[in-house]
This record gives structure tokens, C-alpha cells and sequence, in this order.
């Protein structure tokens, strides 16, 4: 059966479909998990999978790299396509006490007295109420449409949800679903507003991780953007749209209520659903999923053909798949090398086409080898894509060497943080590649027309190095190192290199490195068994192998100082350039 929009997913298990728009089995739903597949059907199918095939040659499929933590606020907005934000409780509602505004329909069932029983005088009044409130809020140009469709008949009814999903995306604001008193989902509510009190929640998250003092206007202007990126990203989203913004404040609010809820949102500009939901798993914060339509690169020939072979490309040109990711949220910690890791990705799950089954087998979003090839034909100026250089460019494709540094720019700092958690000999492919363009003698002179943007990359990249320095220091800390455990003498040797190592790094000089540095250092310099077993005994009551841990510990001792040393004056001469700015 070859694939269209029309028979995805026509052979799910238990789902039964008369055409591509009438579902009829199972009728209703009671169950989060079944709704959610029910949803997942949906949504895939009619606002991913039919926009793709009714314009295969412009959809503008979702880049892999963009399933990627910490995401980029989308550099398009695509008006022709679907977008949409919605809300699921599992629960009836009690529409006085919620804490938003939205549109109430109401549900036939619960006008019947009982489920076989004969409906009261009431039920086409709910039905007129129903259909003069969905049309008020539909776009004047889809009325007549809607006025000759049948499904204004029995809006509420979840199975005719594949009916109405054509017209809700039209609309805007929310749409709301909920159970009636029978325990089975329905259609329940339109033109939904999630609150969102941004400025408060920000505020105190930031002085929740101690980025913010109360009065401190300096500080809350230094850190207000990492705060509010880190505090989206915990819920999937980067600084964004409105839609975006309310949608993970509010599911922020409703989990912190102890709500069981689910909060899905589709962008024009991200091509993305994502799915914010309470689960069993979640303990500080909501599951965040996403799902998207993902170009697979054309150079990532073997599993092409493994995608094929499983039945499982939605295309063969463009090559495509139907990806879910899962994330995994973390919490700030200042002592980590990095403090602005909000989310990693925890799963990846190819959705099949047919029949809404998953395969984690493949490594779509965080192929290292497919990382490397960007990074080569950036510099080979063979990349073709655009990126937003420092929020506030747009550049587009690398045929000159301005462009390229651009992207380099752009790239390491988007992939800062797995580079940081990468095998040495993926860093070591990483570094061959960016010190044979940026370190090549024929391209001083060029480097040299674009200082500032090169003295960028050349920064960004720096920092980088010495970053991962600092995370072997980390593992070093727990006496590990590579995964296995040492001793003693070993761990103070490696650490005294990487330390050293530093004082000659502070020509390219980043302040927070240096206290991650410092602080580590002291974390093995103050460890008490080490100080009790061998530093406070006299030579006499020590082994040889007791004396060489003493000396290396007289010696990061001593380098440690010099650190502090270097730390203070950089300290003192950026307080002296901003008193001088200041007068």
C-alpha cells in the first residue's frame, strides 16, 4: 500500500476509519493513554502528514538538528500551514472554577438521562448552543463550509474530532477537551486563553537558582535572558510566540495544582507538536514530547535504506520520518560545567506510518557522524540553510568566508553542551576540522577583513576547550577518570596538569570557568580523609607513596593561589573599565 495522507495510519490496532475523515471505532474514549494515541492520530495525520503530501515540493520538512537542546526560535512562519494549541483534562469540568477563559460546550450525553434512555427536550437546544458558538468563533470565510457540513450536528462527539480539526486550526486561541459525568472524553470547550503571568514566574525563578537579588537591577539585566531561556526550555520551548509562552506557563501552573492534564501545541514556524503532560514518571516538571516531520540527509545512506526496508520513510525524496522525541528535564546547578543545560534528549521513536507502532532503533537527532559532515561543509562553504546570527541576523547559506564564520559561530554555540559530553575522539574529529580552517595560514589575510566575527568563533571555540577541561576536572573530583575509578596520587597528578593548564588559558580569559576551576580544586584540596590520612602526618609516619601525595598536594596548593591570583586581578581590572565607562 503505497503512502498518502489518506491511509496513514489505517491499520492501527483497534481504530476504525469508514474514509479518511470519518472515524467510527471505538466510539468514545475513557483512558489518557488511548486519547493521547487517538490525538497523536489526528494530528499527525491531518495537520503533519496531509500539508506535507498536498505540497511535497515546498513542506518545509523539520531539520534534525532543531529536535535539539537548547532550541532556536524559528527563522519563518509558515501562515498556510496548520497551528494550533490545546488542553486535555482527565476530569469533568467546573467551568466558574477554572482558571482560564474559554468558550463552554456542552456535552449531549450528559442532556441523556441515562446512556440508552430517551434525550430530554434540552438536547437541541445544546445542539444549537454547540453550533452557534463554534461558528462565532470560526473565520468568516469558512461559515458557509461549515453550515453544509453535518458534522455541526454533534460537535462535542470525540469521534467526529477528525471532522472538526480542519476548522479548529483555522481559529484561534485554544481548544478544549475534558471528561463528561459518564468518565468519556469529549470536545468541551473553544477559544481557550492559557493565563500566563510571565513576569512573576520569571522573577521568581530566577531567584529560586540565585540569579536574581530582589533590588538588583544590574543582575537581573545580566542574567533576565539566560533565566527566561532556561525556564522555557524546561518545557520544550525556546523565547517565543505567545502561543508558545502561555502554553508551557500554564502547564507549569496546572502541574504545580497536581493536575492531570495535557497541554499539545503545533507552530507554524516549528512544524512541531509538542506535548506537555503529567505522567507517573514526572516528579519537578511535565513529560515534554515532540513529534515532526524529519528530513533524514541523504548522506546518512545506511539508515535510509534500514528506514526503507522497515517500511517506515514517509518519503523517498525528500527522505523523511515521522519522529517523536522525548526529553529529559534538569535541574540548574550552579557547580555544573553546564548551567544551561534545561532539557537532553531522554528517547527517539520513529512513528510507523500505518500503524502508529515505534522503533527506538535508530539515531535520527544526534548522529555524531552526522554533526561532523555540517561542520564540514560549513567550512567548505557547501552548507546550505540559514541561521540566525546573535538573534538578530539572518544568514543564509556559507559561500563566503564571512558567512562561514557566521555559521561557525552559530553552530558551536548551539552544540556547546554536547560537545562537552562527546567521546575524546569525536572532540578530536571536531578540533581537526575547526583548527584546519580557522588555524589555515591562507586564510589569515580574509580572517583578518572579518576580525571581530573570526575573534568570535575563535572565543566560542575556546571556551569550549577549556569547558572540557573542566568537565574531566568534575569526574576527577569523584576519583574517576574515564569511567574508572583511581587513586589518590593519580588524581591529584591529572587534576595539577589541567590546573596548570589554566594559567596559561587566561590569555583568552572567561570568568566563570575560572571560578569552576578554583572551586573544584578546593573541593579535592578540603576532602578530609585526604587531609587526616596524609597531609596532616609527618613525613615519618608516611609511606613513599603517602609522601608523593603530600608534595602534589603542596603543589596544587600552590597553583590554586596563583589561580586566585589571576582571578582577583581580572576581577579588579573589570571593576576599573566599568567605573571609567561609568564616568
Amino acid at each position: 500500500m503505497k503512502l498518502s495522507w489518506e491511509v496513514a495510519f489505517s491499520l492501527v490496532n483497534n481504530f476504525k476509519w469508514v474514509d479518511p475523515y470519518t472515524f467510527i471505532r471505538p466510539s468514545f474514549f475513557s483512558s489518557f493513554k488511548d486519547l493521547m494515541n487517538f490525538l497523536d492520530v489526528v494530528h499527525i495525520k491531518f495537520c503533519l502528514l496531509k500539508p506535507f503530501f498536498e505540497n511535497m515540493d515546498t513542506y518545509p520538512l523539520v531539520h534534525a538538528q532543531e529536535l535539539l537542546p537548547s532550541f532556536e526560535p524559528a527563522l519563518d512562519e509558515y501562515n498556510n500551514l496548520p497551528g494550533f494549541s490545546m488542553v486535555v483534562f482527565d476530569r469533568t469540568l467546573d467551568y466558574f472554577n477554572e482558571i482560564f477563559q474559554f468558550d463552554l460546550l456542552h456535552c449531549i450525553e450528559d442532556a441523556i438521562t441515562d446512556i440508552s434512555g430517551a434525550a430530554t427536550p434540552f438536547e437541541p437546544a445544546i445542539i444549537q448552543h454547540n453550533y452557534s458558538t463554534f461558528l462565532s468563533r470560526l473565520p468568516r470565510k469558512l461559515h458557509e463550509k461549515f453550515k453544509n457540513d453535518e458534522v455541526h450536528e454533534n460537535i462535542t462527539n470525540i469521534a467526529n474530532y477528525p471532522r472538526l480539526i480542519k476548522y479548529i486550526v483555522e481559529m484561534d486561541r485554544a481548544h478544549v477537551i475534558a471528561k463528561n459525568t459518564h468518565g468519556k472524553f469529549y470536545f468541551a470547550g473553544i477559544y481557550g486563553s492559557f493565563p500566563s503571568d510571565l513576569d512573576t514566574e520569571l522573577k521568581r525563578f530566577g531567584l529560586k537558582i540565585k540569579k536574581f537579588q530582589p533590588g538588583d537591577n544590574r543582575l537581573y539585566e545580566l542574567n533576565r535572558i539566560f533565566v527566561y531561556q532556561f525556564l522555557m526550555e524546561l518545557y520544550g520551548f525556546p523565547i517565543a510566540s505567545e502561543r508558545r509562552t502561555s502554553a508551557a506557563l500554564f502547564a507549569r501552573k496546572l502541574f504545580k495544582m497536581g493536575e492531570d492534564f495535557l497541554i499539545r501545541v503545533l507552530g507554524q514556524s516549528d512544524r512541531t507538536i509538542t506535548t506537555l503532560y503529567k505522567s507517573k514518571e514526572s516528579i519537578n516538571y511535565p513529560k515534554v514530547e515532540k513529534i515532526a516531520l524529519v528530513k533524514i540527509e541523504k548522506k546518512q545512506k545506511d539508515i535510509i535504506k534500514s528506514l526503507k526496508e522497515e517500511n517506515l520513510l514517509i518519503s523517498e525524496d525528500p527522505p523523511c520520518v515521522i519522529l517523536r522525541v522525548h526529553y529529559r528535564q534538569h535541574s540548574y546547578d550552579p557547580n555544573n560545567i553546564r548551567t544551561d543545560r534545561a532539557l537532553s534528549v531522554s528517547k527517539q521513536e520513529v512513528i510507523n506510518p500505518y500503524t502508529l507502532e515505534v522503533t527506538t532503533n535508530y539515531n535520527i537527532i544526534k548522529d555524531i557522524t552526522l554533526m561532523t559532515y555540517i561542520l564540514n561543509d560549513i567550512v567548505k562553504g557547501e552548507f546550505i540553510g540559514r541561521i540566525k546570527y546573535k538573534r538578530n541576523e539572518i544568514v543564509e547559506n556559507t559561500e563566503t568566508h564571512e558567512k562561514r564564520l557566521k555559521f561557525l559561530y552559530a553552530w558551536l554555540k548551539k552544540h556547546q553542551r554536547r560537545i562537552l559530553g562527546y567521546s575524546d575522539e569525536f572532540f578530536h574529529k571536531i578540533t581537526k576540522v575547526l583548527d584546519n580552517y580557522l588555524l589555515n595560514p591562507d586564510n589569515f589575510e580574509i580572517f583578518q577583513k572579518h576580525a571581530d566575527v573570526f575573534q568570535e568563533v575563535w572565543r566560542q571555540y575556546n571556551y569550549i576547550q577549556q569547558a572540557r577541561k573542566i568537565r574531566i576536572l568534575e569526574e576527577l573530583v569523584k576519583k574517576e577518570y574515564k569511567g574508572e575509578k583511581i587513586r589518590y596520587l593519580e588524581t591529584l597528578t591529572k587534576i595539577k596538569e589541567i590546573a596548570q593548564g589554566f594559567k596559561f588559558d587566561s590569555v583568552i580569559y572567561f570568568e566563570d570557568l575560572m571560578e569552576h576551576v578554583i572551586m573544584l580544586c578546593n573541593k579535592v584540596l578540603n576532602d578530609r580523609y585526604l587531609i587526616s590520612k596524609y597531609i596532616k602526618k609527618s613525613d615519618n609516619e608516611l609511606t613513599d607513596y603517602g609522601k608523593k601525595i603530600k608534595k602534589a598536594y603542596g603543589q596544587l596548593v600552590a597553583i590554586v593561589d596563583d589561580l586566585k591570583k589571576i582571578y582577583k586581578l581580572k576581577k579588579k581590572t573589570q571593576l576599573s573599565h566599568i567605573q571609567y565607562e561609568q564616568i
